[in-house]
């Protein structure tokens, strides 16, 4: 926002008659509606927002130069950071854009387990919204509940990479490690009761008519203003604009997999919220087509010099070792080049930006993600609209901070 527009907001107008004075309130950064280490400045007028200011950077970690200074296969833990919430997606929006440089084919197993972790990340990332959208207006339940499905799924995130949320298991040119024997097993079970949580949740907000109050007709955006303003993902269809990079972009194999793209026209909060909730129930449609049709294989690309060779392919553990080091020591050179990867996550559109130099390190990384865009729009959703009302709309755009500030 430029000077011009921040100075107002930072110091209140003094009008000559006290009933025409405006307040400016500080929300944040500590403030739990704020979603992390957010800070907004409102002008009030009693308690309608005149004008906003988000202010951020609090949680600036610089992770995009730091890319610069890391072998390829270093930078994958750093993805993991950035969105917390949904790490593997992540991993994979990184993974893509390096194996496009590379020109490199990854495994069909390989791919349909890729899209398996990112839809069950998506579920993560979207039970976590929910749980703290509905503690925010005062369904303190509703969170107990998403959170204990919550755990389920980072408990498959524990078993499959050692690792709750920090998973770093999508690399260059294919998985870390063969999944355990009964992970698809353990991800059939839980996706079995899924729809029935979904519902038990929707039965507690969907007919409540207080949750009904605070969310319909709030936080308008119109469907050219989220285009304007660069907004993705489930707050763009929940403006009415029919766009999943998943349907019209495929990657992973995404082509292959039946399932539907939920719109809404409503462009409040509500929409929001009823857009999300389909989309975790289309995320277990597409787990189970995944289960179903998994194909055998292997789970890494056929590329001796950019990834660790499958055990069966191993002479020696000795030369597994060696080899290893190598790759992670040395690196491998990427050919000379530029590419830009996109791709849909629980938050919205997320991009990766990478410019190779034909070294064993990227020249730059860009790392295009949603909540930066959409937290534009957060103004535009909140004028006119009464104080209380902003806690509602924070919580229906999903931003995360690690994102914004990256």
């Amino acid at each position: 926002m430029s000077d011009t527009l921040a100075t107002p907001i930072l110091e209140a107008p003094h009008a000559e008659g006290a009933e025409s004075q405006h307040m400016v309130l500080n929300m944040g950064p500590q403030h739990p509606a704020t979603h992390g280490v957010l800070r907004l400045v409102l002008e009030i007028d009693g308690e309608t927002v005149v004008r906003l200011y988000p202010e951020i950077g609090y949680l600036h970690t610089g992770i995009e130069k730091t890319c610069e200074a890391k072998f390829y296969q270093q930078i994958v833990p750093l993805t993991d950071r950035v969105n917390y919430l949904d790490p593997l997606s992540n991993n994979l929006g990184y993974a893509l854009a390096v194996e496009r440089l590379l020109g490199i084919e990854i495994p069909e197993k390989a791919q349909w387990l890729r899209v398996l972790l990112v839809e069950l990340s998506r579920l993560n990332s979207h039970l976590i919204w929910l749980g703290t959208h509905a503690m925010d207006i005062g369904a303190l339940t509703v969170f107990l509940y998403t959170f204990r499905e919550r755990e389920e799924i980072l408990r498959l995130f524990e078993a499959v990479a050692g690792q709750r949320m920090m998973t770093s298991y999508i690399r260059i040119g294919g998985l870390a490690m063969e999944p355990p024997i009964d992970f698809l097993a353990r991800v059939q079970a839980f996706i079995k009761t899924m729809p029935e949580h979904i519902d038990e949740y929707s039965n507690l907000l969907t007919g409540n008519p207080i949750f009904i109050d605070r969310l319909k007709g709030v936080g308008h955006l119109s469907a050219a203003d989220a285009i304007a303003l660069g907004v993705t993902g489930p707050v763009l269809r929940a403006s009415g604009v029919d766009i999943d990079l998943r349907r019209d972009m495929p990657y992973s194999s995404y082509e292959k997999f039946q399932f539907n793209v939920p719109i809404s026209n409503g462009c409040d909060v509500w929409a929001r919220y009823e857009v999300r909730m389909i989309e975790m129930r289309e995320s277990v449609k597409i787990i189970q087509q995944a289960l179903d049709g998994m194909p055998e294989g292997a789970i890494k690309a056929n590329a001796p010099k950019v990834v660790l060779p499958e055990r069966e392919k191993m002479k020696t553990q000795m030369e597994s070792l060696i080899h290893h080091f190598k790759i992670v020591t040395e690196g491998f050179n990427v050919p000379a080049g530029e590419v830009y990867q996109g791709m849909e996550c629980g938050h919205g559109q997320m991009g990766y930006y990478v410019v190779s130099d034909g070294t064993a390190k990227p020249l730059r990384v860009h790392m295009r993600y949603p909540s930066f865009a959409t937290l534009q729009a957060l103004e535009t959703m909140c004028k006119g609209r009464l104080l209380a009302d902003v806690v509602a709309v924070i919580g229906s755009i999903d931003i995360v901070l690690g994102e914004i500030d990256r």
